[in-house]
């Protein structure tokens, strides 16, 4: 299979998470599946947290992805665009994790919050910053 277009500018550790996840999918292994995008949004949100006392951020939040992803979201910390699909990572994720009970269309859904988050922490981004460096060394004057 080849690199998803969400694997653009992502952390390496990311993409292979997130390349794993994908070879499940086109294996139809879907708890492994649920599994995996689950670890790649995991690791994804972890770092967006303040490393201070915060109020409202307790161990269990910091720990626990559902509690996080609410948190991030309340807080400005994830585009509020991706809220509607966030439900998929807290419901289907724990239940490839722990209840092995994932079908295709919760396996979908894990990848198409996973690759929207991915896209708009990443890929997006760093985009938008080489565009503006082209455009910058295309207005320089030349001499």
């Amino acid at each position: 299979m080849k690199a998803h277009r969400a694997t653009g500018h992502v952390p390496e550790n990311l993409a292979k998470i997130f390349a794993e996840a994908t070879k499940c999918v086109a294996v139809q292994c879907w708890n492994a599946t649920g599994a995996m995008f689950r670890l790649c949004v995991d690791m994804t949100t972890e770092p967006l947290l303040p490393e201070a006392e915060t109020e409202g951020l307790n161990s269990h939040t910091r720990r626990n992805l559902g509690p996080r992803v609410e948190w991030l979201f309340k807080n400005g910390k994830l585009p509020a665009e991706l809220f509607a699909l966030s439900d998929c990572i807290r419901e289907d994720g724990n239940d490839a994790a722990h209840r092995g009970a994932l079908g295709k269309e919760d396996a979908e859904d894990l990848l198409d919050f996973t690759v929207a988050l991915l896209e708009r922490m990443f890929t997006e981004p760093e985009r938008l910053k080489l565009a503006r460096q082209r455009r910058q060394e295309r207005k320089k004057p030349s001499g």
